[in-house]
């Protein structure tokens, strides 16, 4: 893999690199299609478009009951890991949970409350693949919100698989539905006769399942508009380029659309990397995908004049997920505004946020962590102010709220305020 100079990337190649996107835009009028016939049609075309997407004739959607025996079939080493993954995931989302409050200002009480959406709806990618992983970082987070129905739709195979429906079932789903692809997100969009309608869709997918998120978007609540994954990798020359490459790789075998960059200051550092990288390669079954994510124009290792240089560049990249290694690593997190999920220090390899260690794994990719978070206990909450002014407090405000009224045209508002002082 060659090292490109920052300094040396022209307009066109720093467009690849951070004008990233999801790729669904060729597809949206299919997508469109697909979903308006399940809005009119409901489970016939739920299972004619499982039949012909993914060669499955579905008898029973409502599969919560296999979920439920998956879960007590387990074998002992996978029901351990996948509980413990649960545990984690759950004690880091349950410190999330927002508190009501209300105090006063000068006699007048003000709070906010928050309350969970009613009915929340996650996607698990999968079918025949198996993603338990997945499952725990949709569900729980809707659970810890303490929302009263949470609802999963995961692709339909001949045999599901029966790890990603045990997660289902341990992280806390209420039902679990065999639907996938847009016609799934469709589904909990609208509801059929058999998939319950909810107010907020999350989860990862592929990018049809992301088109029809943007399609159904307004109609109902969504996470965000997820592409490929990514990661860039910050490090300086104390990093150990072995372990450096390891997480490019890991990152690649996603998806030949995957994004993965490492960028330091150090020129040794940078071409002891790309040549890890390329040794370690051949020795992955995905290899092929690997290469492909390889040699996407938005990956690659860069070499930074500086590490202010390298900052910049990696504010601007606003990667899904960033691993910084280098020996200030905390001081360099607190220059860098922009990132999904941030891995501090050698041990930290972004596996850990996959699986286990606690926080979600469903982040904004694109640059979207310009503009917003990952998945997490608030996407499934809404707020509600409280006021409560007393006499005086209306009456210290009173001229200061007639005075803006009139400016704006409203009397209405203004006399609203005065006749609460008439006579006096």
């Amino acid at each position: 893999m060659n090292v490109r100079a920052i300094s040396d990337l022209g307009p066109n190649e720093r467009a690849a690199l951070f004008d990233r996107d999801a790729g669904i835009e060729e597809i949206r009028g299919d997508v469109r299609e697909i979903v308006d016939r399940v809005r009119t049609e409901g489970d016939v075309a739920v299972r004619e478009f499982s039949e012909e997407f993914d060669d499955v004739s579905v008898g029973n959607i409502d599969v919560t009951d296999a979920a439920e025996r998956a879960a007590e079939e387990l074998d002992d080493d996978i029901r351990t890991a996948i509980e413990t993954a649960a545990e984690n995931v759950r004690t880091f989302h349950e410190r999330q949970v927002p508190e009501d409050w209300r105090e006063s200002f000068d006699g007048r009480e003000l709070g906010r409350r928050y309350r969970p959406v009613e009915r929340a709806g996650v996607y698990v990618p999968g079918g025949t693949a198996a993603y338990p992983s997945s499952a725990l970082m949709g569900v729980i987070p809707a659970t810890v919100a303490a929302g009263e129905h949470v609802v999963v739709t995961t692709p339909p195979a001949e045999e599901l698989n029966e790890v990603t429906l045990a997660a289902i079932h341990v992280a806390g789903a209420d039902a679990v539905y065999q639907v996938g692809g847009a016609q799934a997100i469709g589904a909990l969009a609208y509801g059929t006769e058999t998939v319950d309608r909810v107010q907020t869709v999350v989860g990862p997918g592929n990018r049809w399942v992301t088109a029809a998120k943007a399609e159904v978007r307004g109609d109902v609540e969504i996470d965000f508009l997820a592409g490929p994954s990514e990661i860039a990798i910050l490090a300086d020359e104390t990093a150990d380029p072995e372990l450096v490459a390891a997480d490019v790789v890991a990152q690649a075998e996603h998806d030949t659309h995957a994004s993965v960059v490492a960028v330091t200051d150090d020129e040794e550092t940078a071409e002891a990397v790309a040549d890890e990288i390329d040794a370690q390669v051949g020795d992955r079954d995905r290899e092929e995908t690997i290469r492909g994510a390889l040699d996407n124009d938005a990956s690659g290792v860069f070499l930074a004049r500086s590490m202010s240089e390298a900052v910049l560049f990696t504010e601007e990249y606003a990667a899904e997920h960033l691993a910084i290694v280098a020996d200030d690593d905390e001081d360099l997190l607190d220059r860098i505004d922009s990132a999904g999920s941030v891995f501090l220090g050698p041990y930290s390899p972004v596996a850990a946020g996959d699986y286990a260690s606690g926080p979600n794994h469903v982040l904004p990719t694109g640059g979207g962590a310009r503009r917003y978070g990952g998945l997490s206990v608030d996407t499934f909450m809404r707020s509600t102010t409280v006021q409560r002014l007393g006499r005086d407090a209306l009456s210290d405000l009173s001229e200061t709220i007639t005075t803006l009224a009139e400016a704006e045209g409203l009397e209405g508002h203004a006399e609203s305020v005065r006749k609460r002082f008439d006579g006096e």
